[in-house]
Order: structure tokens, then C-alpha cells, then sequence
């Protein structure tokens, strides 16, 4: 990472150019099941930028705009504020453009200059607060003449567009005839040359805000999570009614172009059958998806849910409606079934957190993007790989995602799926497996099943037993995480067994076998149905968890749990040479709200709480704004890790939060009370603290709260809420549904494969350390790492990992509030966040 390094405030009109450094990078970030990932160069570019604070004056005398157009998506307000305030920061005067490329053809009012306090209290806020309109005017050249006009003269050559592909693309066309449109305006005497000389060059970066995630270059648009959050709430309703009718049901969601959202509701939910424009079904679809659900009902179901996305075709192209499905049930099955259209209540509504913290980071981003750039640089869209946001040229974007569509028109669907990207691919492959319903037929070895596309399947009996378990306090997704796991060993053919009450039912014996049904509706249950406890091994007897996996003859065992599963999996690892019998391959499968695992950036059931510390603060703030000059402390469950409290002050528009990561002291917290006096005399006369549960042994929650009366009397009061177990309670929400499902579907794939290629003459051997491993998420890669390798990266005193990498963005939290001071320093998140667009970035 380079250093800051200062720009002249007089700004240059020649070009300047930057020299790519020819290193590069090898990238793995996969969610596929069996796939290795793949490779794209990242050039490593000098940052002038790297680190912006509130002093930070590297935007003076620079104007950036800030417009939504196309689709509304839940977090374009969210990344529309991160780009006003993170401007303001900068130096530079900040503008919203009102109803899209309109308004910047209209000019007038519909481009207003925003303050700070203009874009408060609309993080939470689903749509988009500017507006957004398709524009016939801007698809011509005079259209655009005018808009040129409208930028010149208010002094704003920085603009950050957030749409979708039509919307960037018409950007990038604005950019290219920029020169030549000034050139007009000084012919027509509409500005003058100095002018044009000043303006010379327009500057672009791209958000991507859909709901369909349909652009290629990026893991996740804005929109689309909260999107998916709507879907997932209707679909759970929907399931309690259908239980109680034994009816079908057929819900249409959106996607006319792509089926993300289907895809992942079905994995999500545990759908009967999907139907996606990207994976069409052939003439027989009827016979094979009546035949699987008819299946499912033969051992006990008493629903069906089928989801249609609202382009889905077969091979032909011909359209497949929700209405075809529902009779095609009807008519063959005999059953009840009702239709549900979604519509745009997927488009409405607050936006999640994820899309508010992803919508932040971005915009944030953007702005870094746009006065670092020079003449020479392309336009580029900012996106997430990965957990990182990262650069990635514009138009290499929106060809990809025109070459998905026009493999699409050409029926060339499996092209289509693979442009779609590794993560679309990766959930597809694990919808089709996962989707499976056995048939409970066995002959001489061979066990049949119906996959989720209703093809008869067959695979070899092993007599190997695979152990699933939950250890440590509950996670929303360990129920999905243990579904997961179970039929994926009885897909490979392995026995499943299931251990109760985590460590303690191992050493007790508390084992019984699962089968297919047994795990049936799981993915949407929270807590644990398995019952986990914190006990380690050393706290219950080795040596009886050591004779039970000799009696139940159990050949690898998948932990899912918290910090308590990664240590407890250490024990068992270092007493192996007193204990031969541990000689098992194990896999970790970090599940805790306080994402407190070392060798992963991000845990089950982390978003799910920090969904719902989100909502809990968005209702405090109303009551704050109600009764004025009001401010609420919150206490946030982690155990000693600040990310639970960190990512929730980012996504719920916090002051301040306090953890243990960043030590503080009784001046900091008078400072946190100055600034709230100060904002209190202005027009936003609300506050909002968070503090972690283990901040600090001194600087308590009622501490702060008597400090903060008192200090505040006259001004503003303070009031308290423990949210305590209320975190750890409630469904999964969809991303956790889906990170479970596939990291649990990859861990049990790795370790039926270890097994199989670890039995020699009969007997398993396998007492290497890189027998026993906990799978990650590390930046861009989903990783498998040996446990021992792991304790240097522990602190285990505090129980979190040494190094945790959601600080690189806590500063964020500090700027977005308005503070004046050095830990209000942000750095850029990677050296490499300028890459190519490729199948790797998607």
C-alpha cells in the first residue's frame, strides 16, 4: 500500500499516467462444490488515495454527482449517502441528481447540491430518495448535449451512475463523447474555451443496484440480498399454510433474465423443483417434476413448493408460467395447489444489512475511484469479490453481461450459466445434489435416487459412518448447515450419524443414525434441533469420546459451531498419540454470531444476527427521532469481537460503537459526548451508541449510560437496551441459509473423498494434521486449513482470531458519522482491488 501522498489543489488538465505494476495475483474465491476456482490477473496500482480521513482535503475544488437510474433496488439510498458524505470528506462538493439521466437532461432543480444532513436517516430507506426514470431524451446525442450543458456550468466532471448494465453503459457513451460535446457547446458559445479547457475530462465509476444479481463482475449487486429477504419471508409463510392443507404451492419471483433469485430461494427454502431461464427443462419436465414431487409426498411430506422464476423457458425458448406448473400439478397429481405472484414486493422495503453495509463500502469506494482517476484510466465499476470491493473495468462488465443475453436469445443456455460465473454455477451444482430425494431403494450395494431434476441416479453403498455435531452456543444456519451435510454423505453414499449436545453427547453416546426425511425442512429452523453446548472434550473425557467412535464405528466427523468447535477439534487433534482412535479426518464449520473463528473471514449465523440488531436500532431511531434530542445505547452480544457491533453501527447509521478490539478511554468516550452535543444543536436530534458486551471491564454499559446523562443534561438524555438472546433467536436469514448449505455440501464432499483416499488394505488411516481442518472464507478463497496451523492466529484468552478484517473498514463507521479526528482513517481494502473482469470476479 502506498502513501498518502497530497495533490496539487490547481488541477491538471494533461494527462497523467500510471504505470501497472506486471505482478499479479492468483485468485480462488469458490462456493462451487468440487471446484478449484479460477485464476485473474490483479494489477497491483499505485494508490494515491490509500488513506482518506476527515482532514483529508484531496477533493477541493472537485464537484461529484451522484444519480440512480433503471430499477430501484433496496441500498441505493444507502450508497447514495456513502457517496455525498465520503465526497464531503474528501473536500469536495457533493450533488444529487434527481430522476436519473432525466434529470441531468432537464438540469434545473433535478441537480441540487447536497449537504451532510441531506442525506441523514435514509440508510434504512428501501427505493432510491432521487428517483430514478428511463430517459428517451439521454439515447440521443442532443440529449446529451444538454446534460453536458447542465454538468459544465454547476462544475461537475465526477459522476457515480448506480443502475444496471443499460444504465452504466449509457455512462461510459457520456464519457467517450465528452471532449467532442464540450467542443459543440464552445462552438455554440454556450461555455466558454476556459471552460473547456477546465472540464476537459469526465470522470465515471459504476454501482451496480439490481435485484436480479444479473451483471457479470461482481458477487453480489445492491439489492439483490434484500431482494431475497422478502422472497425467503413469503415463502416461510407460505410453507405453514401449505403444511396445514397439504397443498402445492407455485411462487413466481422475479428474474426475467436470470434465475439468482429462484435459484437461491430453492436452495434456500429446500424448493421440490425449480424452474430458471439458465438451466431449461426438457419436454418431459411435466412427467419428472410430478414424479419427484409425488416422491416426496410417498414418505411423509405434506407440501410442495415449486419456484418459478418469472423468465424461465425450456429448451425451445418457449415460456414456462406459473399457471402451466400449477395445472400440470393439478392435473396429474390431483393435488390442491394455489400460485403466488410476487411482484414488486420484492423490490420493497428496508434494505438488509448486508446491502447497506455492501452499499457503503462501494460507495465509499467509488468516490476513491473517481478523484484518483486521470484521462487515461477506463471507467470502472466497483464490486464485490469475495468479501473485498474491488475496481473492475466498466465495459469488460456490461460485454460479458450483454454476451450472457445474447447466448440466452441463441438458446445456448449452458454458455449462458457459465458466464453467469462460479457462484451462480456453484449453487446450481448444489441445488441439483442437494435437491435429491432418495427413493429408498437398495440392491446389492447400490442405492437409487431421484435427483432434483427427476433423473434416476445410482451410487455405491460405502460402510463408512460420518459423524455431524453442533458444538458451542446456538447460530441461526446450523440447522440448514446440518441438513446440508447429512444429504450430502447419503448422496455420496456414506451413512450419516448425528451426534446430540455437542462434545458431551460424543463422550456420552448420545448418537443416532439420520436419514434423508429426517432432515426435512430443516434449512429454515433456527437454533440448533441437534442441541450444541460449549463443554470441550478436555471438560468431558477424551477417553470416552475416543471408545464412542470406536463403538459406532464413526470414520470422520463435520463440527459446525463456534470458537468452542475450532478449540475442541484442537484438543482432539493434539491427543491423538495417547488416543489412536482419533485418527479421524474432521472439518470445522465456523457457526457463530460473533464471527470470532480464526481462519475465517465470516461465520453461520453472523448475518442473521446482525439482521436483527439492524431492525431492533432502525425501531430505536424512530422513537429517538420521535421524543428529540435522544440517545439510545444499545449492548450487542460477541463475546470479546467487536464485529457484531462494528457491522451493525455501519448498517444502522451508529455515532460510535465501543469493543474490545480498540481500546478507549474516558476522553474518547468525552469526546463521543461532544460530538453528540454538537449534532444535538442541529437538525438531526437523534443518537445511536453501540457497545459491545466485553468493551471494557471498567467502561460498562450503565457506566456509559450515567456518563452520558449526565454530561449530556441540558442537551440530551440517554436510554439503554440490552438486546441480549434476542441475537441469537429467529430464522436463518437467506444468506446464511445459503452459506450453510454450500459450505456444509463442500466440507462433507471434502472429507467422503479423504476417506476413500485414505483407506488402505480395508482400515482408515488417517493421522496427519492436515486430517483434521476448519473450512474458510479467507478474502477472495473458500479454503480448507489444518487446525494446528491455525493456534498461532488464535488468541484464546479473549477467543477470537489475531487478526480480524473487518477493522480495515471500521474507520468507515466514524467517517459516515462526521467525526474530526485520526480514527477516522480509512485505507483503501486491498493493494489489488483493480482487477480484469473474468469468470474468477463473478
Amino acid at each position: 500500500m502506498m502513501s498518502y501522498l497530497k495533490q496539487s489543489k490547481k488541477r491538471k488538465v494533461e494527462e497523467e499516467c500510471f504505470a501497472f505494476n506486471k505482478e499479479s495475483t492468483e485468485k480462488q474465491f469458490c462456493f462451487g462444490v468440487g471446484e478449484t476456482g479460477s485464476r485473474a490477473e490483479h494489477a497491483k496500482v499505485p494508490r494515491r488515495l490509500s488513506r482518506i480521513s476527515s482532514a483529508t482535503n484531496d477533493g477541493n475544488g472537485r464537484a461529484i454527482a451522484v444519480f440512480t437510474s433503471g430499477g430501484d433496488s433496496q441500498g441505493m439510498n444507502a450508497a447514495v449517502r456513502a457517496v455525498v458524505r465520503m465526497a464531503i470528506t474528501c473536500g469536495s462538493e457533493a450533488y444529487l441528481i434527481k430522476e436519473g439521466y432525466q434529470g441531468m437532461v432537464d438540469g434545473g432543480d433535478n441537480i441540487m447540491k447536497a449537504g451532510w444532513d441531506d442525506v441523514s436517516g435514509i440508510l434504512q430507506m428501501g427505493g432510491t430518495i432521487i428517483g430514478s426514470a428511463r430517459c428517451q431524451d439521454f439515447r440521443q446525442r442532443e440529449g446529451r448535449l444538454k446534460a453536458a450543458y447542465n454538468l459544465v456550468t454547476r462544475g461537475i466532471t465526477n459522476i457515480c451512475a448506480i443502475g444496471g448494465d443499460g444504465s452504466l453503459t449509457g455512462a461510459n457513451l457520456f464519457r467517450e463523447e465528452w471532449p467532442s460535446l464540450l467542443q459543440e457547446l464552445v462552438d455554440q458559445e454556450k461555455i466558454t474555451a476556459g471552460q473547456q479547457i477546465r472540464y476537459s475530462h469526465l470522470n465515471i465509476v459504476g454501482l451496480v443496484g439490481s435485484i436480479d444479481n444479473d451483471f457479470c463482475g461482481t458477487d453480489m449487486t445492491i439489492g439483490a440480498d434484500s431482494a431475497l429477504h422478502r422472497i425467503v419471508e413469503c415463502v416461510d409463510c407460505i410453507v405453514t399454510t401449505a403444511h396445514s392443507h397439504q397443498r402445492a404451492f407455485v411462487l413466481e419471483v422475479m428474474g426475467r433474465h436470470c434465475g439468482y433469485l429462484a435459484l437461491v430461494t430453492g436452495l434456500a427454502c429446500g424448493a421440490d423443483w425449480i424452474f430458471i431461464p439458465e438451466n431449461p427443462p426438457g419436454d418431459d419436465w411435466p412427467e419428472k417434476m410430478c414424479a419427484k414431487l409425488d416422491n416426496a409426498r410417498s414418505w411423509g411430506n405434506r407440501l410442495n413448493v415449486v419456484i418459478v422464476a418469472e423468465g424461465a423457458i425450456n429448451k425451445k425458448g418457449e415460456a414456462i408460467t406459473s399457471e402451466n406448473v400449477k395445472n400440470v400439478i393439478k392435473e396429474r397429481l390431483k393435488l390442491d395447489t394455489r400460485v403466488t405472484v410476487l411482484g414488486h414486493v420484492q423490490r420493497g422495503g428496508a434494505p438488509s444489512a448486508f446491502d447497506r453495509v455492501l452499499a457503503t463500502r462501494m460507495g465509499s469506494e467509488a468516490v476513491l475511484c473517481l478523484l484518483e482517476a486521470t484521462p487515461s484510466t477506463p471507467a470502472y465499476v466497483v464490486s464485490l469479490d469475495g468479501n473485498q470491493a474491488v475496481r473492475v473495468p466498466l465495459m469488460e462488465c456490461v460485454k460479458k453481461t450483454q454476451a450472457v443475453q445474447k447466448a440466452m436469445s441463441e438458446l445456448r443456455f449452458t454458455e449462458a450459466a457459465s458466464l453467469r460465473g462460479r457462484t451462480f454455477l456453484g449453487n446450481l451444482e448444489i441445488y441439483k445434489k442437494l435437491g435429491a430425494v432418495t427413493k429408498g431403494s437398495f440392491n446389492k450395494g447400490t442405492i437409487t435416487e431421484l435427483t432434483s431434476e427427476g433423473e434416476v441416479s445410482e451410487c455405491c453403498a460405502q460402510p463408512f459412518n460420518i459423524a455431524i455435531m453442533n458444538v458451542g452456543a446456538p447460530a441461526a444456519g446450523m440447522n440448514a448447515a446440518v441438513r446440508s451435510a447429512v444429504r450430502t454423505c447419503l448422496f455420496s453414499g456414506f451413512n450419516a450419524l448425528v451426534v446430540h449436545n455437542g462434545f458431551e453427547g460424543l463422550a456420552t453416546g448420545l448418537i443416532e443414525e439420520f436419514s434423508w426425511r429426517d432432515v426435512a425442512n430443516w434449512v429454515s429452523f433456527g437454533g440448533s434441533k441437534l442441541g450444541t453446548k460449549r463443554t470441550l472434550p478436555s471438560q468431558c473425557d477424551i477417553g470416552e469420546i475416543a471408545k464412542n467412535i470406536t463403538k459406532h464405528a464413526i470414520s470422520g466427523i463435520i463440527c459446525i459451531g463456534g470458537f468452542e468447535a475450532y478449540h475442541g477439534m484442537l484438543e482432539l487433534c493434539e491427543a491423538r498419540e495417547e488416543h489412536s482412535e482419533l485418527a479421524v479426518p474432521v472439518v470445522v464449520i465456523p457457526a457463530t454470531l460473533s464471527n470470532n473463528v480464526p481462519g475465517s473471514d465470516i461465520s453461520i449465523g453472523s448475518d442473521t444476527a446482525l439482521n436483527a440488531v439492524c431492525e431492533t436500532c432502525d425501531r430505536i431511531k424512530m422513537s429517538a427521532s420521535g421524543t428529540k434530542r435522544r440517545t439510545f445505547l444499545v449492548e450487542t452480544m460477541g463475546g470479546c469481537c467487536g464485529y457484531l457491533a462494528t457491522m451493525a453501527g455501519l448498517a444502522a447509521g451508529a455515532d460510535a460503537a465501543y469493543i474490545c478490539e480498540e481500546p478507549f478511554t474516558i476522553k474518547d468516550l468525552q469526546k463521543n459526548i461532544k460530538h453528540l452535543r454538537t449534532k444535538m444543536m442541529g437538525k438531526i436530534q437523534r443518537g445511536l451508541v453501540l457497545r459491545n458486551e466485553k468493551a471494557n471491564d471498567n467502561f460498562t454499559t450503565e457506566f456509559i449510560h450515567q456518563l452520558y446523562s449526565e454530561e449530556g443534561k441540558g442537551v440530551f438524555d440517554c436510554r439503554v437496551n440490552v438486546l441480549g438472546h434476542m441475537q441469537q433467536g429467529g430464522v436463518p436469514s437467506p444468506f446464511d441459509r445459503n452459506f450453510a448449505t454450500k459450505t456444509a455440501a463442500k466440507a462433507a464432499f471434502w472429507i467422503t473423498k479423504k476417506i476413500t483416499d485414505c483407506v488402505k488394505y480395508g482400515k482408515l488411516c488417517c493421522d496427519s494434521e492436515d486430517d483434521i481442518v476448519l473450512i474458510g472464507m479467507r478474502k477472495r478463497q473458500m479454503i480448507f486449513q489444518p487446525v494446528k496451523s491455525l493456534k498461532g492466529e488464535a488468541n484464546f484468552e479473549k477467543r477470537i482470531p489475531k487478526t480480524q478484517w473487518w477493522l480495515n473498514i471500521r474507520p468507515l463507521l466514524r467517517l459516515m458519522a462526521h467525526y474530526q479526528d485520526d480514527r477516522a482513517l480509512y485505507q483503501a481494502e486491498s493493494e489489488t482491488d483493480i482487477a480484469p473482469a473474468s469468470p474468477a470476479s463473478q
